[in-house]
C-alpha cells in the first residue's frame, strides 16, 4: 500500500518491508496455516531465526528448557506469538541499532504479547492487536533514522508522548503516530492495527475516542495496555472510561488485563529461575 503523498513531501523516509516479511504475511493470511513451511520460512534467515530463537528463550515467555528451532518454538508458543516475534525482529532490522531504540523495543515485545492475549481472551482479532502493540511506537524510530543527530534529545526532553507529538510537529511537521500508521499501512497490517497506531496517543491521553476512530477495540486494547504498563493503580478507571466506546465489556476487559498480566509475571519468574 502507498504510503500518504504528504508524508513523502516531507522527505522521511518509510523503510520497505523485508521479503521474509511479505511471504510470512501470506502464509498467515492463508485459511490453514502450515506451520512446517512458516518454520522453514524463518529460518532461511539465519539472522532472523537466531534473533527469534534469542527472543523465544528470554525471560519474556518463561518456557521450560531451552527452544533450540523455530518449529519448537511454533509448538511451544504457537503460530501468532513466535510470528509477531518474527515481525519484531524483522522491524528492528529495517533500523539501524542504536542504544536510544531499545527501550523503544522491549516495551514493544511486552505490550504486543500483553495485547495479542487480551485480544484473544477477548475475541477481538489477536493477531491484529499483537501487531499494533509490536509497532505502536515504531514511527519513533523512522524519526530517529531520518534525524539521529537531533531526535534523541527530543526522546529525553519529552516526559510522554503528547508533549512529545508537539516537538515532532514542530520540528518535522509530522509526529511518530502518524509515521507509524504509514509504515503499519505500508507493511500491510490490519486496518485495525493501523488505526491504532494512528490514535493510540491522542486517546491514551484524553480516554476519549475520536468520531473519526472507527475500528476501535483494538485501541481500547492498547489503552488498556498502555494503563497496565505504566499506571498500574489506574487501569480501573482506565477500562471503565475506555471499554464501553468500543462496545466492550469493562468488566470483561479488566479480567483480561489482569490475567494476561498475572502470565507475564508468572513467565518472567519462571524464566529467571531457569537462567
Amino acid at each position: 500500500m502507498p504510503v500518504d503523498p504528504q508524508l513523502r513531501a516531507l522527505d522521511i523516509e518509510i523503510p520497505t518491508q523485508p521479503e521474509v516479511l511479505v511471504k510470512l504475511s501470506l502464509l498467515m493470511a492463508a485459511e490453514d496455516i502450515d506451520l512446517q513451511a512458516v518454520s522453514a520460512l524463518v529460518e532461511t534467515d539465519m539472522a532472523l531465526a537466531a534473533a527469534v530463537l534469542k527472543a523465544v528463550n528470554s525471560s519474556l515467555y518463561g518456557l521450560r528448557g531451552r527452544v533450540q528451532t523455530v518449529h519448537q518454538a511454533l509448538t511451544y508458543l504457537g503460530m501468532r506469538e513466535v510470528a509477531a516475534i518474527t515481525f519484531e525482529m524483522g522491524l528492528r532490522a529495517a533500523f539501524p541499532p542504536a542504544a536510544e531504540l531499545e527501550p523503544i523495543w522491549s516495551r514493544a515485545s511486552q505490550r504486543g504479547l500483553l495485547m495479542g492475549r487480551m485480544g484473544q481472551m477477548l475475541g477481538v482479532d489477536p493477531w491484529a492487536a499483537h501487531s499494533a502493540g509490536l509497532f505502536e511506537e515504531c514511527g519513533k524510530a523512522v524519526l530517529y533514522r531520518h534525524a539521529p543527530g537531533h531526535y534523541p534529545a527530543m526522546l529525553r526532553a519529552a516526559t510522554k508522548d503528547s508533549d512529545l507529538v508537539q516537538l515532532e510537529h514542530t520540528a518535522f511537521g509530522v509526529s511518530h503516530d502518524a509515521l507509524g500508521a504509514a509504515l503499519c499501512e505500508s507493511w500491510g497490517l490490519a486496518p485495525a492495527a493501523v488505526a491504532s497506531v494512528r490514535y493510540h496517543v491522542q486517546v491514551q491521553a484524553e480516554l476519549n475516542m475520536p468520531e473519526s476512530l472507527q475500528r476501535r477495540s483494538i485501541c481500547a486494547i492498547s489503552t488498556v495496555a498502555w494503563a497496565l504498563l505504566n499506571t498500574p493503580d489506574e487501569v480501573e478507571a482506565v477500562a471503565r472510561a475506555i471499554a464501553p466506546q468500543a462496545q466492550l465489556d469493562e468488566t470483561l476487559v479488566l479480567r483480561a488485563a489482569r490475567r494476561v498480566s498475572e502470565q507475564l509475571l508468572e513467565a518472567q519468574s519462571r524464566g529467571r529461575d531457569t537462567q
